[in-house]
């Protein structure tokens, strides 16, 4: 029996123009009618995630970050897995040194410390994958990002790095050069204490080698007396691998990559055509 059901955000909750069906809603609202546990397991962070939720009627905890932090449904911080300040500043280095955009997740929000290069990164992600080359709507859904609150920008991030109060969540960089992401993923490996993954063929997310969504999960169903045994994982992509690999239920979506799915016991349908709603239903 199914008593918990974690599910990832981009590309398996939401659809192509990051909303959450109906269809997806409703079996939301089905499965906690049953007494089921559902909690959202999402690389986003808390700011990025939460208000999408709060637009569908959707209240449950969350784990964002890919685990470093988890979230209450009211929001509050229940653990935090922050990347220490010293190496934050190695992975920031990698990054530098091969010209690599990234953004940093904190506690209280995400940052960017290069406007332009934000806007050109994320359009070209929307224009290619999402919004299917709608120039004007690429550009308003980067701007978005800005003008709504949910980046904030800084001129350097040693702001960041040297301010007591911010933790560091998670970098997230983006390139559409296979061969740079490689080596960068390569220079990583010299850094100690961290997880290496990936939500998108595009980028490259950095958290502390605790901050995985799996570790995060196994010890969100623990505090609730649920096993693993119990819990269903929906994702698809290399962020939501930790979790496939220690609840009983892994589901795939439809549009994941072939190493996903094999990872994974069941394949439901795609993010366009309500895989996550077909997938609860199924157990329900």
């Amino acid at each position: 029996m199914i008593k918990c059901i974690a599910i990832d955000m981009d590309g398996t909750l939401l659809n192509k123009n990051h909303i959450i069906s109906v269809e997806n809603r409703q079996a939301l609202k089905q499965a906690k009618k049953q007494g089921i546990e559902v909690v959202i397991a999402t690389g986003r962070s808390f700011q990025e995630s939460n208000y999408l939720l709060v637009e569908a009627g959707i209240e449950c905890p969350m784990i964002c970050a890919n685990g470093a932090e988890i979230r209450s449904i009211t929001g509050e911080i229940l653990l935090s897995n922050p990347i220490t300040k010293h190496i934050a500043k190695e992975v920031a280095k990698v990054f530098l040194t091969h010209d690599m955009y990234y953004e940093l997740y904190t506690n209280d929000g995400t940052y960017s410390s290069d406007y332009d290069k934000a806007l050109t990164i994320i359009m070209d992600i929307f224009m290619s994958s999402n919004l299917k080359g709608d120039y004007e709507k690429s550009l308003q859904a980067a701007k978005d990002r800005f003008e709504s609150g949910k980046i904030h920008l800084v001129d350097s991030f040693d702001t960041i790095f040297n301010d007591r109060e911010k933790t560091i969540n998670k970098f997230i960089s983006f390139s559409f050069d296979k061969t740079k992401l490689e080596a960068v993923k390569r220079d990583l490996e010299t850094v100690a204490e961290i997880a290496v993954s990936s939500s998108g063929k595009e980028n490259i997310e950095v958290n502390s080698i605790q901050a995985q969504k799996g570790i995060a999960l196994t010890g969100f169903v623990e505090q609730r007396g649920i096993s693993l045994e119990e819990t269903m994982a929906i994702g698809d992509n290399y962020n939501d691998v930790s979790m496939f690999k220690r609840v009983h239920h892994s589901v795939a979506m439809g549009n994941a990559p072939l190493d996903i799915k094999k990872v994974c016991k069941k394949i439901t349908d795609t993010n366009e055509n309500h895989g996550v709603a077909k997938a609860i239903l199924e157990v329900l």
